[in-house]
């Protein structure tokens, strides 16, 4: 993410037989090849849908008037990046969207400029940081040190009671439409709450939203253990948590920003209290302004499985300023222009993409992240898994496997910033945590769902070869990996609900999964038993399932083992 709260924090931490017989009037073996052939039809259309769904970009730039942090970076500087960005996007025919913080929409350079864009081909919206002039002229007191402040009680609608969150939707939307001659379809924030959100819905029928990348700390805002990637439909009283059911969403897509690395992202600055970006953004010289990760990143992007749709968004706001993105944005504007015209990407503005995704889903679909293979010299594998109940990270290194990551979604866990301003100049959003690497870690112990096996009397972790993702299933998605440590195979099988475990092959073998955790991690867990983990997080009483299997608590800690009953583990989630 791009605000930079710490003065460059983040610059510096910068996929017949045929049988002849009539029957009315024609042959049989016609009828018989009709229904083969619409049949064959029929599933090829829903296979495609699935497994091959659409790889969607966004090239989002979004837009700020100043940067009191740095006196070189000036109005004209950052005016002449986005300029650039323009120019850079119609060399190479590339869609996209920019989004306009408040002070910007009122600066006429940028009404010129954006004005005389085709609409055809570039979107304007809304960015939602929130400065001086927007307050002001909502008859609220500014309580920023500078007239953009990017503090989270402050820069962003947290900040502000629900009537003075209207206030301010209000005059933005007002003054965009005096200028524009109509309303922005597309609303994007670091973080939004579902206040706001349900109120530009509600009023102003917006089709989209966008929020930044799961991080933890970076600038001060922590997004941690949400719908991974791609875009949900979140709950009316918590705009980061996915809702399980329609009544109960805000039916706004919120599109996943930044382009995370899926191996890396994770665990960057794992024992530390914020991580570093590993992200698309063209600013980071080890990631999205480097040839061999960007090739690597679009490439895995293409070629992963992804259930219904795969997407990243590109592009970087004006902050960074020209100098910083260049080299980024000129890497990767000529490889996305190819793979849109390879017809393997499809390049979009961002309420093109909620359009489509609010026309093909009613609820928040089940969808992946895979990374097949590594970048190159390394061997780390992964598989990210969404629906709307919960998300799952599994994590092949060094021949073993383990679950990094599983949270459950629960539309009725309400944000704290829903009914009442934020008091910080940092904010939290979280989800409920099963397994959390990242957080449960200390220095020399990660945490993590382990799959082992006890061979001669000894546990030691399953070693295996390369696993196979598939997507071809329609709402399934199937990994196989084939074992080393004994004769078989490990198959997973993810669904909306459901997590099933099993081992084809040695039926002797005596396999589990066991948590660990790093020393002295307070987990959330309040009971194992036979079938069913509970677990209590912020006030709010959740719990995993063995539908088939059984946990075993393993101390005083928290931690458990999960046992196979005839080579098999389900988890209800």
């Amino acid at each position: 993410m791009g605000s930079f709260a710490e003065p460059f924090a983040r610059q510096l931490n910068l996929m017949k037989n045929q049988i002849d017989m009539k029957f009315f009037g024609c042959t049989l073996s016609a009828v018989i090849c009709f229904v083969i052939l619409s049949s064959f039809q029929s599933h090829s259309k829903v296979s495609k849908h699935v497994a091959g769904g659409p790889k969607i970009v966004n090239i989002i730039n979004f837009i700020r008037l100043l940067e009191p942090r740095d006196s070189s970076i000036t109005e004209e500087v950052l005016y002449q990046t986005v300029v650039k960005q323009v120019d850079l996007m119609k060399k190479y025919k590339l869609r996209g969207t920019f989004l306009l913080q408040y002070d910007a929409l009122m600066d006429t350079r940028y009404q010129k400029l954006l004005k005389s864009l085709p609409r055809d081909s570039f979107e304007i919206g809304a960015w939602w940081e929130i400065p001086q002039p927007l307050v002001e002229k909502a008859g609220l007191k500014w309580r920023g040190r500078y007239p953009w402040d990017w503090r989270a009680n402050i820069g962003f609608s947290t900040g502000y009671t629900p009537e003075e969150r209207k206030l301010l939707v209000d005059v933005y939307m007002a003054d965009f439409k005096k200028i524009f001659g109509y309303y922005p379809k597309s609303f994007g924030s670091w973080f939004i709450d579902a206040y706001t959100l349900n109120y530009l819905y509600q009023k102003y029928h917006i089709i989209a939203s966008c929020n930044c990348k799961d991080q933890y700390g970076t600038d001060g805002y922590t997004l941690w253990g949400g719908y991974w990637n791609q875009a949900y439909y979140p709950s009316k009283i918590n705009a980061y948590m996915p809702a399980q059911n329609e009544r109960n969403q805000i039916p706004v897509p919120i599109f996943r920003m930044l382009g995370s690395d899926p191996v890396r992202q994770y665990d960057d600055g794992l024992g530390r209290e914020r991580q570093g970006v590993i992200t698309l953004e063209p600013v980071y010289s080890h990631a999205g302004g480097d040839s061999t990760w960007v090739n690597w990143f679009f490439k895995e992007f293409v070629n992963g499985a992804s259930m219904g749709f795969a997407y990243t968004q590109a592009g970087q706001e004006n902050s960074f300023t020209w100098a910083a993105m260049a080299k980024g944005l000129q890497l990767q504007f000529p490889l996305i222009q190819k793979l849109r015209d390879e017809k393997r990407i499809r390049v979009e503005t961002l309420a093109e993409s909620g359009k489509w995704f609010k026309s093909h889903f009613k609820v928040t679909p089940p969808t992946s992240v895979t990374v097949n293979n590594d970048l190159p010299g390394k061997s780390a594998r992964t598989v990210w898994f969404d629906s709307r109940f919960y998300r799952a990270n599994l994590l092949w290194e060094n021949g073993t496997l383990r679950f990094r990551d599983i949270h459950l979604f629960d539309e009725k866990f309400p944000s704290k910033y829903e009914t009442r301003p934020a008091t910080s100049n940092e904010c939290a959003f979280f989800t409920l945590p099963i397994v959390d690497e990242y957080l449960w870690s200390s220095h020399d112990k990660y945490a993590g769902l382990r799959f082992k096996v006890i061979l001669n009397g000894k546990e030691e972790n399953i070693q295996g070869g390369n696993p196979i993702v598939s997507d071809t299933e329609p709402g399934r998605l199937l990994i196989r990996w084939p074992l080393n440590s004994f004769k078989g195979s490990l198959e997973m099988e993810f669904t909306e609900k459901q997590i099933k475990i099993r081992v084809r092959g040695d039926q002797s073998a005596k396999w589990f999964l066991e948590m660990n955790a790093g020393d002295n991690v307070k987990l959330p867990f309040t009971d194992v038993n036979k079938t069913r983990i509970s677990a209590l997080f912020e006030g709010m009483k959740y719990y995993m399932v063995a539908a088939k299997g059984s946990f075993f608590k393993l101390d005083n800690t928290g931690l458990f083992r999960v046992t196979p009953i005839k080579n098999s583990i389900i988890l209800n989630l």
